[in-house]
C-alpha cells in the first residue's frame, strides 16, 4: 500500500451505522445516498470528485467517486484508499480488459469496457476496428475523460474515439447530452462490422447508443442454428437487422425485419446487401405491436420469430407494466410461428429478472393458445461480463421456445 505521506488529500465520506459495510467489502460497488452521512461538507463535494469511503467506525473501505446529486452517491473505484487515477491506473485496467477480448475474439469488434465488471463504474466502451465509442455515464468518468481517452488510444491503438452522451443514466447523474469527437475524425459513413457470418452496418454518430448491440451476438448465433434452407424468419424490434441477418447467414430462405425506425431499417438493408443476402431480405416499418397484429390478421406464418424489444421495465417502478408488455409481445408473436417452429423472446430490462420474464413470456404463449417447449436460455456475450455482486450487470435474457 502507498505510504501515508504520498496519499492524496481526499475528502472522506462515512457510512451510517445502519449501512451494511460487509456487502461493500465483499465486492458490491455502489453506495446509495441514504446510507451516507450527508452533512454540509459532504453535500458540497463536487460531482465526480474522489473521496475515501469509511465505515461508521472510520475504517477506510476504498477510493470512491462521489456524486451528491445522484441516488448512487458513491461508486467504488479502488479497494486501496490510497490509489490515484493516474494514466497508469487507466492503462492497467484497459489492458486487462483488452487481454480478455483478444482471447475471445479474432477481430477487434466487441465491447471493450462493460462498466463495473471491468473496473470502470458507469463507463461503456465499444470498439469498431480502428474506432471506439465511449459512454461516460457517471460524473467521475466525465471529469477524467481526457485521461481515459489518452489511455484508450495508447492501449488499443485506435485512431478515432467518439463520445456518446445519450441515455437515461447520464440524466440521472446530472450530465449533459452532447456527443463529441474526442480523438481523430468521426467516420463519414456507417462502418461494416462482421459477426456470425453476416455484415452489420454501425452508425457511430447517428445510431442508437454506440451504433450496434454486441450483447446479442451469442443469441444471434443460436437463432441461426434453428433455420433450414426453406425457413422464413421474422425479426421484430430488429434495429439494424440483428437476428435477421444472422439467420440469413445461417441459411434461411427469407427474412423480414420490423422496426419503428426507418434509419435503422435502412442500415439493416445495407447490411443485407453487404452480406450478399439482399435479395432474401425485406423490411417493414411501423409500431411493432401494430405490425404483429396486422401480420396475424394477414395469416402470415414463419419458421422462426424473434422479438427483441427495448427495455420495457427500466426500473422497479416500471416492472409491472413492463411484464405486461412482454406478455403481450409473446401473445401476439406466438400465432405467427408455424407448428414445430421457434419463438425467441428477449429482455434487456434489469428490473425484470429471468424468472419473471420467462413467466410473462410463457403466459403470453399460453394465452395465444399455443403449447411450448423451452429449449434454450441465452444471455449477453462474454465481452459483457457480469459483476457477481451486482445483479444489474446481468440485464440481458433470451428465451427460445419450440411451439
Amino acid at each position: 500500500m502507498t505510504a501515508p505521506s504520498s496519499t492524496p488529500d481526499r475528502p472522506r465520506v462515512r457510512l451510517k451505522p445502519k449501512a451494511n459495510a460487509r456487502v461493500l467489502r465483499h465486492g458490491f460497488p455502489w453506495v446509495y445516498a441514504n446510507d451516507i452521512v450527508t452533512d454540509r461538507r459532504t453535500r458540497k463535494i463536487a460531482p465526480g470528485s474522489l473521496a475515501v469511503l469509511e465505515d461508521d467506525k472510520r475504517s477506510p473501505l476504498g477510493l470512491v467517486a462521489v456524486n451528491p446529486n445522484s441516488k448512487i452517491m458513491c461508486r467504488m473505484l479502488d479497494r486501496d484508499p490510497a490509489s490515484d487515477l493516474t494514466p497508469e491506473w487507466f492503462e492497467t485496467r484497459l489492458g486487462r480488459a483488452l487481454e480478455l477480448r483478444e482471447r475471445l475474439f479474432d477481430a477487434p469488434y466487441y465491447r471493450l469496457i462493460h462498466a463495473e465488471a471491468d473496473g470502470f463504474p458507469g463507463v461503456i466502451i465499444d470498439r469498431f476496428g480502428d474506432a471506439s465509442v465511449i459512454q461516460p455515464n457517471a460524473a467521475w468518468a466525465e471529469a477524467h475523460l481526457d485521461t481515459l481517452t489518452d489511455a484508450l488510444v495508447k492501449v488499443t491503438g485506435v485512431s478515432c474515439v467518439l463520445k456518446n452522451a445519450s441515455g437515461r443514466t447520464r440524466t440521472l447523474e446530472g450530465l449533459d447530452d452532447r456527443n463529441a469527437t474526442l480523438r481523430g475524425q468521426a467516420p463519414a459513413a456507417p462502418l461494416p462490422v462482421p459477426m456470425n457470418g453476416a455484415t452489420y452496418m454501425a452508425d457511430l454518430t447517428g445510431g442508437q447508443k454506440t451504433g450496434l448491440f454486441y450483447d446479442q451476438r451469442p443469441n444471434h448465433a443460436f437463432a441461426a442454428r434453428l433455420v433450414h434452407p426453406e425457413a422464413q424468419v421474422l425479426d421484430v424490434f430488429s434495429h439494424v437487422g440483428g437476428f435477421a441477418l444472422a439467420m440469413l447467414a445461417g441459411g434461411a430462405a427469407s427474412a423480414l425485419s420490423v422496426d419503428g425506425s426507418a434509419a435503422a431499417l435502412e442500415l439493416a438493408q445495407k447490411g443485407a446487401e453487404a452480406s450478399g443476402v439482399g435479395d432474401r431480405f425485406a423490411t417493414r416499418q411501423g409500431d411493432a405491436f401494430e405490425v404483429l397484429t396486422a401480420l396475424g390478421q394477414e395469416g402470415a406464418t414463419f419458421d422462426v420469430v424473434i422479438c427483441d424489444p427495448p427495455a420495457f421495465a427500466p426500473s422497479k417502478q416500471a416492472l409491472d407494466a413492463g411484464l405486461r408488455a412482454y406478455e403481450r409481445v409473446a401473445r401476439l408473436a406466438a400465432p405467427l410461428v408455424k407448428p414445430g417452429g421457434y419463438l425467441g423472446l428477449c429482455s434487456c430490462s434489469h428490473a425484470a429478472d429471468l424468472g419473471r420474464f420467462r413467466e410473462a413470456s410463457s403466459r403470453g404463449i399460453g394465452r395465444a393458445g399455443r403449447q411450448a417447449q423451452l429449449i434454450h436460455t441465452g444471455f449477453a456475450g462474454p465481452d459483457h461480463p457480469q459483476l457477481p455482486q451486482l445483479a444489474e450487470s446481468g440485464y440481458l435474457k433470451a428465451v427460445f421456445f419450440r411451439l
